[in-house]
């Protein structure tokens, strides 16, 4: 992730986010979790830290441009 904002409950939603429609990411236990930011009371998609670390890393590789 590059820079973040972080809203009062801990929620992360990338800078580059221009609408509501976006994902937040949260750190939790020995991991993160995902929610849907327009549906914030809907269920979260929970990630392992090595998972969520990989993913990253992918990203910044470039791994999932189209």
């Amino acid at each position: 992730m590059t820079t973040e904002q972080a809203d009062a409950t801990g929620w992360l939603r990338s800078t580059y986010c221009e609408s509501s429609a976006c994902f937040e990411v949260k750190r939790a236990n020995a991991g993160v979790v995902i929610r849907n930011s327009t549906y914030p009371e809907g269920p979260v998609l929970p990630i392992s830290m090595p998972s969520w670390r990989a993913f990253i890393a992918g990203v910044r590789a470039g791994d999932f441009d189209s």
